[in-house]
């Protein structure tokens, strides 16, 4: 640990799992990359559930009302609208399996981006007294980017999980986790978290 990183208190802390969903794995071209993935995240879930700390998950999927509301405008969304892509009750949109919530934890819908922006996960969060957010997610430059600087901005501590985060495009996870993220969040690994969870 390094005397720069605050002490993270577990039962301040929320972990979210972030678009962990089968059709947003099956973007990542490497199946070893995805298991790999599924198998820390297990393990850190785990972790911080014993820890007592919280455990968000946020998914994307949309409603028919949903596609509707998507402007032309928005250049991401606006294809997913059109075609009808990601409805929130096909099998390919759930939480993987392997990591399914448990009772107690927070489950939200998202529509854009960001876990925030159109959820009620912020208010879910002050409401359990969370003011540190450790960010898990797929992929590096959607989901992870977009919470990171919302939640920056609401003043949250982050923490960003180098070794739960992955992208298809190797260039931008480097950029975003070596350059960006920094100024905004401490970037650690599973390990330095679990260490940090244990000391707290």
């Amino acid at each position: 640990m390094t005397a720069t990183t605050p002490t993270l208190h577990p039962k301040q802390t929320a972990l979210l799992v972030m678009d962990y969903q089968p059709a947003i794995l099956a973007a990542l071209p490497d199946d070893e990359v995805r298991e790999a993935l599924l198998g820390r995240l297990e393990e850190v879930i785990a972790e911080v559930r014993a820890s007592g700390g919280t455990v968000g998950y946020v998914r994307v999927g949309f409603t028919e009302a949903d596609w509707d509301a998507v402007p032309t405008a928005n250049k991401a969304f606006s294809a997913v609208a059109q075609h009808r892509l990601m409805h929130h009750e096909d099998p390919a949109v759930a939480i993987h399996e392997r990591l399914a919530p448990q009772e107690g934890d927070i489950v939200v819908r998202k529509t854009r981006w960001g876990g925030l922006s159109t959820t009620d996960l912020d208010r879910q969060l002050r409401e359990r007294g969370v003011d540190t957010l450790v960010l898990a997610g797929v992929s590096t430059s959607g989901v992870v980017l977009s919470t990171v600087l919302d939640a920056a901005d609401r003043d949250y501590q982050l923490y960003v999980l180098s070794d739960g985060v992955a992208d298809p495009d190797l260039e931008a996870h480097d950029v975003l986790l070596h350059q960006v993220f920094p100024s905004r969040a401490h970037v650690i690994d599973t390990a330095e978290l679990r260490t940090r969870l244990r000391a707290g």
